[in-house]
């Protein structure tokens, strides 16, 4: 509300000393008792903020409590993962160690008998496939199938009218594990046609 003067007059001197100043209407409400209205006004203000400042509390303690929550889960997981890890690096290493163990037989038993040596390592070779494909990953038979650059390395060519151009023709460094999940590609010669 805009402040009204009152009109510039001289008001009178009292007790001799300087003539009185105007005043405003505001400076008048200033020595004015407040009014019951703006008491409750103030109070219902004050009231207002106090419950604005508790719900203020109140939201910044519950996204710090889930923020200490998520900050627990990631730790946990985490924790989880390495543990798998570990477990699974543990289950692979115990599955080798029968084919461990029958390659030191087989070297203890290689000087009495060199001939079941032969037979010694090729039963830990078939074991060692199992193990393998325990794992998941069987050896591949690709000889005869046509060459796929995602499952087969080519080392070479060979011409040869028996065999279908672009088909595998030999062997040369086997591959490992299923068409949607290879361990390792085989390396392979390719047919290719005869001129």
């Amino acid at each position: 509300m805009p402040e009204q003067q009152i009109p510039e007059q001289q008001m009178p001197e009292r007790d001799g000393g300087k003539p009185e100043q105007p005043t405003s209407v505001s400076d008048r409400d200033e020595d004015a008792q407040p009014s019951p209205e703006s008491s409750r006004a103030e109070s219902s203000a004050e009231a207002g903020e106090e419950v604005a400042q508790a719900r203020i509390a109140e939201l910044e303690d519950g996204w710090q409590r889930v923020a200490a929550e998520l900050d627990n889960f990631r730790k946990r997981c985490a924790r989880d993962l390495a543990r798998a890890r570990q477990q699974e690096r543990a289950r692979t290493a115990a599955g080798w160690l029968p084919v461990v163990d029958n390659l030191e037989r087989a070297l203890e038993h290689a000087l009495s008998d060199p001939g079941q040596i032969i037979e010694g390592v090729r039963a830990v070779h078939q074991q060692a496939l199992s193990v393998l494909a325990g794992l998941g990953f069987p050896k591949r038979e690709d000889i005869g199938r046509p060459f796929d650059p995602a499952l087969h390395e080519a080392i070479g060519t060979t011409a040869d009218e028996k065999l279908t151009p672009g088909t595998v023709a030999r062997v040369v460094r086997p591959g490992y594990g299923p068409d949607e999940e290879i361990l390792r590609p085989a390396a392979v010669v390719v047919a290719t046609r005869t001129d």
